[in-house]
């Protein structure tokens, strides 16, 4: 876990001590100073003073049983000290605005919340035709592309919840649920989802943004106009969408769905 990027200043002390939280956040077990030193290569001197260090201030503590290291809530209660939307909101505003003026078409930013699909960003084409999402808009996510892609990455146990309370879906056919649940298996596979719009003439392309592990979860989706500049060429657009959804996934700090 060393960094060897000549470009990048060293702090070695705090390199130390994030290469032993993301180890400890990694493991299924408490792990030892012993195990700890040989996955990070290090001394087992230098990891017994920041592990002591890291338990002094509540990062970590020690298994009573094996006396091995494990997190405790602490990092959690740090990352919950804002909310993740307030965050979202302000880092999704010029990557939103730059993809908006490259590509000429409106863009929107979506999360799931309550069992509906709720647009919590917009930023307009430069266009003087264009279309428009309303921000606090809300639908039924199956009957839409940016709900769908979301539905896809739920945890097992919350898609099982959602797909069992939803009213769009359990007025499904067999066949249409059959259809949904390989659609969902294709988003997960590519992290994206491109499909006709339901609700009127054109196509509509939704980019996964946050981390699925973690349950930080929003759509950046694009409404293309039906006999617009960009009628045909939608998928041709959709790794310069990915780049921009991948920007705000880097500048909320999170690890990338893996390719």
């Amino acid at each position: 876990m060393k960094t060897t990027d000549p470009r990048r200043y060293s702090v070695p002390a705090l390199e130390k001590g994030l290469d032993i939280l993301e180890a400890l956040s990694q493991a299924d077990v408490p792990q030892t100073i012993g195990s700890l030193a040989l996955k990070l290569d290090r001394t087992r001197s230098e990891i017994f003073r920041m592990l002591d260090a890291l338990e002094k201030r509540s990062y970590i503590a020690r298994d009573p049983i094996s006396g091995g290291y494990a997190l405790t809530l602490k990092l959690y209660e740090v990352a919950h000290t804002h909310s993740p939307v307030d965050k979202l909101l302000r880092v999704a505003l010029i990557p939103m605005r730059e993809l908006a003026e490259t590509i000429r078409e409106s863009c929107h930013l979506s999360i799931l919340n309550d069992g509906m699909l709720v647009v919590i960003a917009e930023a307009e084409s430069p266009e003087p035709v264009r279309l428009s999402v309303e921000v606090g808009y809300r639908a039924s996510p199956l009957n839409t592309v940016s709900g769908r892609l979301l539905a896809a990455f739920m945890q097992d146990e919350e898609l099982e919840h959602f797909l069992r309370t939803d009213s769009y879906y359990t007025r499904m056919k067999p066949t249409q649920r059959r259809a949904i649940a390989a659609e969902r298996e294709q988003i997960r596979k590519c992290g994206y989802h491109l499909a006709p719009s339901s609700r009127r003439t054109g196509t509509d392309v939704s980019s996964l943004v946050g981390n699925p592990r973690i349950g930080v979860l929003a759509a950046l989706g694009i409404p293309f106009i039906g006999g617009g500049q960009n009628e045909g060429k939608e998928r041709k657009l959709i790794p310069l969408i990915q780049k921009y959804a991948n920007q705000i996934t880097d500048a909320l700090g999170l690890s990338r769905q893996p390719d």
